[in-house]
C-alpha cells in the first residue's frame, strides 16, 4: 500500500505540476525547442498513471485475490520503462529519483511477488 501511494502521488506530481516534473524531479531540460511538448508528455503520463494507480487501488482493496497480479504490473512497469528508455533516451541534466528508486523498489516488489504466491499453511 506504501507503494501504490508513492505511485499515486507520482501520478497526480505528473498531472498537476506546472512542468509535469520534467525539470523539477526529472532533470529534464525543458528550456529548450520542444518543451512544451516535454512537459505535455509528461502530463498525460501523469493521466494514464493515475488512471492504473486508481485501478491498482480497487484491486488491491476491493479483490485481496489480485495481490499477486497487482505486484506483477509494479514489477514489470519499471522494467517496459528501462526498455523503453534504451530504445528512446531521455538526455536528463541529472539522476531521476524514480531510476535511483527502481534499484530499490523493484527486489523487494519481487520477493512480495514471490510471497504473495505461495500457499498460506492453515494453523493447526
Amino acid at each position: 500500500m506504501v507503494y501504490l501511494t508513492l505511485v499515486t502521488v507520482r501520478s497526480l506530481i505528473h498531472l498537476v505540476a506546472p512542468d509535469g516534473g520534467a525539470g523539477s524531479i526529472a532533470t529534464v531540460d525543458v528550456a529548450v525547442a520542444g518543451g512544451a511538448n516535454i512537459v505535455a508528455m509528461f502530463g498525460q503520463w501523469g493521466a494514464i498513471q493515475l488512471l492504473l494507480a486508481a485501478l491498482l487501488w480497487v484491486l488491491l482493496l476491493r479483490y485481496r485475490g489480485f495481490v499477486p497480479l497487482v505486484l506483477l504490473v509494479f514489477l514489470v512497469e519499471p522494467a517496459l520503462r528501462e526498455l523503453s528508455g534504451a530504445l528512446k533516451p531521455l538526455e536528463t541534466i541529472g539522476t531521476a529519483p524514480g531510476a535511483i528508486g527502481n534499484w530499490l523498489v523493484v527486489p523487494v516488489l519481487a520477493v512480495a511477488w514471490w510471497l504473495s504466491l505461495c500457499p498460506v499453511r492453515e494453523r493447526s
